[in-house]
């Protein structure tokens, strides 16, 4: 009798089980089938892009390596500025002290014109006094 009344407890027990199990395995059924979906939409979608992105790497490298390719040039470019704008000051320099020179010589040669003229007035005046 008890025997009998265990299996029938196991019986009622493994049909309610099942009564849940049923619901729970056409949902995880659904779930699959979806994510399923899901995976190959997302494949379908991404393989393009990630194909462009590989594109836009690619010409992303070719891009540096032309851009470091003329990074001499430009420091050589760059070294020639430097070189040119200190011969400009120098030249700049050597110009302001000619001019400098110019007009001190300027004014030593005007200051010898006027003297001179005045020391000839001078004499002339002299002789013609005499």
């Amino acid at each position: 009798m008890i025997i009998g009344l265990s299996v029938a407890v196991m019986a009622v027990t493994l049909a309610v089980v099942a009564a849940f199990m049923i619901p729970a395995f056409i949902e995880i059924r659904k779930t699959a089938a979806a994510t399923r979906q899901f995976i190959t939409y997302t494949e379908s979608e991404l393989n393009p892009a990630l194909k462009e992105l590989r594109e836009t790497l690619s010409e992303l490298k070719r891009i540096s390596g032309a851009v470091a390719s003329r990074t001499d040039d430009l420091n050589t470019f760059m070294e020639s500025m430097g070189d040119t704008g200190r011969n400009l000051r120098t030249i700049n320099n050597v110009v302001g002290a000619m001019a400098g020179a110019m007009v001190g010589s300027s004014a030593w040669i005007t200051g010898a014109r006027v003297a001179g003229k005045f020391i000839i007035e001078k004499l002339s005046k002299k002789r013609r006094e005499e």
